[in-house]
């Protein structure tokens, strides 16, 4: 049994901000977010958020996580405080207990998994990950015999100058025998050059404690401020962009393209440079995304192109081309080889396979067949000033130049709207729609000069 405890109640004063600091983002989810995402695999029995400052926000961010225990931890007295809170929660408990830090983001699930592995497996009181850093200040520094059993840890406020040369730092990940760590936690003194409670105490109490290392140090890296949250962002683009280009991808330019590790990219997709993928996106094979482009919780089908574009929260089937500077949001569905083209803008609108809106169009709420032909300078009205109303355009109907459709309308099949019309009134099928003001001309007029006598 196994259960997890994430230590999130601090406020994270340097990174300047009312926020709670794991409540702060990371490629589209929150510090303590990821912590929870990257113990999923080890099925934990419980899971246990200690929270403090914000606590308010940090339970309503969380507030989709199914079967989450609070902890409160009114005063922020250290990381031993912290868990000292859980004695009352785990009373009766008597399996083992992960302690991780909201605020390390970066924690594979494999480390963890093998951490655990390895305590369970050594029938260890404690078992705590370390990492060998080349630059290890701000960081407690581990001491071990040649077994790696751990003899002392030492925060960095508190090392000496010669313990400071120590490179073996504490990563702030622990397993522990629960029943043995409820016995230590009492024990633990605040004398110290911070007058707080350190979990690293526990190794005065607990024996065995071993030491496990991980392989890539930067897995550990803890977010203290804004230049340590952008650094943890590079990290996990490249992670993400090197995971991709092995199954296939392309990108033209790795380093100016950012994408969200909840993206999902098919083999033979190009990613063209200043793109970013947002959110839960699918791209399929064969698409070509960018340059300059943003899609954010989309699908793209296969061999589409989008070209200096924004797709948001909609649907592109495949072989359709989109761009430049277009707009698809608020759930667009463009059906297969359509066109969606230059400044074109689509809200809430589905439309059927092989139509085309090239150019200077507004269509919103909208429902559009196939074979559609929108011409430039379309525009749905689809605001009253009070509510929305749906405009339906039939297959194959095709509409002039600079049109207003005034909704709600319904304009059935084969219906040509002569260009300049504001069209108010539902259209049959098979017609011609002309609503627009006869033009008038006067051969021979011209306007009379103003009588300036008598000035």
């Amino acid at each position: 049994m196994v259960a997890v405890a994430i230590l999130a109640a601090g406020r994270g004063t340097r990174m300047k901000s009312d926020l709670p600091k794991v409540l702060h983002s990371l490629g589209g989810r929150s510090l303590v977010q990821r912590v929870l995402d990257s113990v999923a695999v080890l099925n934990p029995e419980r899971r246990l958020v200690i929270v403090g400052y914000g606590s308010e926000k940090v339970r309503a961010s969380l507030a989709d996580e199914p079967g989450l225990e609070f902890v409160e931890q009114t005063e922020q007295l250290g990381t031993g405080h912290a868990v000292q809170q859980l004695i009352p929660h785990l009373e009766g408990y008597d399996g083992d207990l992960l302690v991780l830090n909201g605020d390390v983001p970066l924690l594979r699930s494999e480390t963890l998994s093998n951490l655990l592995k390895i305590h369970q497996a050594s029938g260890n009181a404690a078992t705590i990950l370390t990492a060998h850093l080349p630059e290890p200040k701000g960081y407690g520094r581990v001491f071990c015999d040649g077994n790696n059993i751990v003899t002392q840890i030492v925060e960095e406020r508190d090392c000496t100058a010669a313990q400071k040369q120590n490179r073996r730092i504490n990563a702030g990940v622990y397993c522990f025998k629960w029943s043995a760590l409820a016995a230590a936690l009492p024990q633990l003194s605040a004398d110290n050059d911070q007058q707080e409670y350190y979990l690293t105490d526990t190794v005065h109490f607990l024996k065995p404690v071993m030491a496990v290392d991980v392989s890539d140090f930067q897995e550990i890296l803890g977010i203290n401020d804004r230049k340590q949250l952008a650094t943890a962002y590079d990290i996990l683009q490249t992670r993400v962009k090197d995971r991709w280009m092995a199954a296939g991808v392309t990108f033209i330019d790795p380093d100016s393209v950012t994408v969200d590790d909840e993206v999902i990219l098919e083999p033979d997709v190009v990613i063209e440079p200043q793109t970013h993928l947002r959110g839960k996106t699918l791209i399929r094979t064969g698409s070509r995304i960018g340059p300059g482009s943003l899609v954010e919780n989309s699908q793209i089908g296969e061999n589409v192109t989008v070209l200096f574009s924004v797709i948001s929260d909609s649907v592109v089937q495949a072989g359709t081309r989109v761009g430049p500077y277009a707009h698809l949001r608020g759930h667009a569905e463009v059906g297969q080889n359509c066109r969606i083209g230059n400044f074109v803008e689509l809200k809430n609108t589905v439309t059927g396979d092989r139509t085309n809106v090239s150019h200077l169009s507004y269509l919103g709420d909208a429902t559009v067949g196939s074979r559609v032909n929108v011409g430039a300078g379309t525009i749905t009205a689809n605001y009253d000033g009070v509510n929305k109303h749906r405009t339906v355009i039939g297959d194959r109907t095709k509409t002039g130049s600079n049109c207003v459709l005034v909704a709600p309308l319904t304009l059935g099949e084969n219906v040509t709207v002569a260009a300049g019309s504001v069209v108010t009134e539902d259209v049959e099928s098979n017609a011609l729609v002309i609503a627009r003001a006869r033009q008038v001309v006067k051969p021979g007029w011209q306007m009379q000069p103003k009588d300036t006598a008598g000035q």
